[in-house]
């Protein structure tokens, strides 16, 4: 009788104390974080890229950064889910190896226009140019807002080789050589140029 009056004693304490039961609760919540999470740190596929998957080129990762300046992971994203619905509509689902490169990562399951994770090499250059100066002169039902600045705006050369050495401190492998060579690389660029290079790379390493 005394056990059972001391662990009900024990959980009424827990259960009428609400700073006690907030500190347990998050300590509970955080071991089960960690337990899931820290696994993925030592796991090849999470850490290792596939074939094929390289870092993106100066041009490339200044059209990624456009791309999250402009808000365009509100309304796709690059996640396919491994179900049979996803996989005939989008292509091969996502695996992590494929984003061990990208910081952020644009995971995620929103979608108001389709998933980007295959987009690269789906339509031209030209095709792209217009879609995003006019998305209706192409999809004449899309509710995607244009873009028309993009065509003219240029990119910044002045921050993309801090950008890549920022990159590789977070262990991106760009070179020495790839750093210098970056501002030569987007001079004279506009964002549409690098956001459609971006575009172009999605998802060519599995198909």
């Amino acid at each position: 009788m005394s056990e059972h009056k001391t662990q009900g004693l024990s959980h009424e304490r827990v259960e009428t104390n609400n700073f006690l039961m907030i500190v347990l609760i998050l300590l509970a919540v955080a071991f089960g974080g960690l337990v899931e999470i820290v696994p993925l740190f030592f796991q090849k596929s999470t850490t290792e890229p596939v074939e094929g998957v390289k870092p993106y080129t100066a041009l490339q990762l200044a059209g990624r950064d456009v791309y999250i300046r402009e808000g365009c992971y509100n309304c796709h994203s690059q996640m396919i889910r491994p179900f049979r619905a996803e996989t005939l509509r989008y292509g091969h689902y996502s695996v992590a190896g494929e984003s061990v490169y990208d910081h952020p990562f644009q995971w995620g399951s929103k979608r108001t226009g389709p998933d980007l994770a295959r987009v690269g090499g789906k339509y031209s250059d030209e095709w792209q140019r217009v879609h995003l100066n006019n998305p209706r002169d192409v999809v004449p039902e899309s509710i995607m807002p244009e873009y028309p600045w993009l065509l003219t705006n240029k990119v910044d050369d002045t921050s993309i080789a801090a950008h890549m050495s920022a990159l590789r401190k977070v262990g991106v492998p760009y070179s020495d050589e790839e750093i210098a060579k970056a501002p030569e690389d987007v001079a004279g660029k506009t964002e549409v140029d690098a956001l459609i290079a971006y575009l172009q790379s999605l998802g060519r390493a599995l198909k």
